[in-house]
């Protein structure tokens, strides 16, 4: 059985550090040094990151809110 602490890492691992790894993926950097980063920033800003970190949360969960449309459309003629 797991201790109290590692399960609370864990979740944390997956669930609140998914925008991390998301950009880790993209930009090919490590996670954890995009998390120490976001760390800093937030400490020098006074947590104004935590605005952007649950926008790109969104973004990551909703991506088809922000595709724009391909097909043309009334005003594109």
């Amino acid at each position: 059985m797991p201790k109290p602490i590692e399960y609370i890492y864990s979740f944390f691992e997956k669930q609140a550090f998914g925008v991390c790894a998301w950009w880790g993926e993209m930009l090919g950097i490590s996670s954890s040094r995009i998390r120490l980063y976001f760390i800093y920033i937030s400490f020098i800003t006074l947590g104004s990151p935590l605005i952007l970190y649950l926008f790109m949360a969104f973004w990551k969960e909703y991506p088809s809110f922000f595709r724009f449309r391909s097909s043309p459309t009334v005003w594109d003629l």
